[in-house]
């Protein structure tokens, strides 16, 4: 039988694990994209957790969320591995966003699909230094101490990620704005109005759609103006006709909700940007859509 003292003990590990878990999951999302697989983190961090002599541990969140980083970039380096053999583009899960809008965050940084879907491209350390750094406001010492590197390293690793990012990603649109030209290409697109989708896309976007081999989907990125308006336009009398359409939040922006008969078909999120759509993320795979869509009507 446990003891008083470890019973006491064990409920403040609770408590102090119960504390920090918002930011824990924000982490773990952020270097997986997968709610599934963050949370597949947090339980291993939670046993990890149970199993330490936590007498002295000063302070349980900063020590957490060291475990729960270092376990997410072993997950991420062979999560990169089998994704290079998933059927067409991978693109990150949504996540509802409406009940913690900002993930556990301090700052709702590196949540949008498009922000974890080009830092897919960064080697684990460095999307789990800008992680830390960018959405969490860790300072460099800080990171330096949890990714096991000197503070100058990691310096170096928040800066080659944002450059990354800056150099693959104009400055985005307020809400409002992003919602506006998202209306403006979907009655486009729904009625196959080629010159209207020409209008509002960038010269150089790109459509991704996946469907990880379960549903039909384009199996290579569609890109350039005029390439993606006609494949969306030759799409739209066989995707359209019978479609309901319902607006939501997917990681922190507007996106459509694509359903048939009552069942999801589609999430379409879009990287907006001044010039226009620069990006378009169509997930249609129903693995990721289904606990999404629970999330909405949970």
């Amino acid at each position: 039988m446990r003891t008083e003292a470890e019973a006491d003990s064990l409920d403040l590990a609770t408590r102090q694990f119960l504390a920090a878990r918002p930011q824990l999951f924000g982490i773990a999302y952020r270097m997986l994209g997968s709610p599934a697989e963050a949370e597949d983190i947090l339980q291993d961090a939670w046993v990890r957790w149970q199993n330490t002599d936590r007498t002295g541990v000063r302070e349980p969140a900063a020590f957490l969320a060291t475990v729960t980083t270092r376990l997410a970039i072993n997950r991420a380096t062979s999560a990169r591995a089998r994704r290079e053999t998933y059927v067409g583009p991978w693109l990150p899960e949504p996540l509802d966003t409406r009940a913690d809008p900002q993930v556990g965050a301090e700052r709702a940084e590196a949540v949008e699909l498009a922000v974890l879907f080009l830092l897919e491209k960064l080697n684990p350390v460095e999307r789990a230094a800008y992680v830390l750094r960018e959405a969490f406001d860790y300072p460099h010492r800080q990171v330096a101490e949890i990714l096991e590197t000197s503070e100058a390293n990691a310096r170096q690793l928040v800066s080659r990620a944002r450059r990354h990012l800056a150099a693959e990603r104009r400055e985005q649109v307020s809400p409002a704005e992003h919602r506006r030209l998202l209306e403006v290409f979907l009655a486009a697109a729904r009625t196959g109005d080629l010159a209207a989708l020409e209008r509002v896309l960038t010269a150089d976007v790109v459509h991704y759609s996946d469907g990880g081999g379960i549903r039909n989907a384009a199996r290579v990125p569609v890109v350039g103006r005029t390439r993606v308006a006609k494949v969306l336009v030759a799409f739209a009398p066989r995707f359209w006709p019978g479609a309901e359409v319902r607006w939501v939040e997917a990681n922190g922006r507007p996106a459509v909700l694509v359903s048939s008969g009552g069942e999801a078909k589609a999430l379409l999120s879009a990287d907006v940007s001044a010039e226009g759509i620069e990006r378009l993320l169509w997930i249609l795979n129903p693995e990721k859509l289904a606990p999404y869509v629970a999330s909405l009507d949970g």
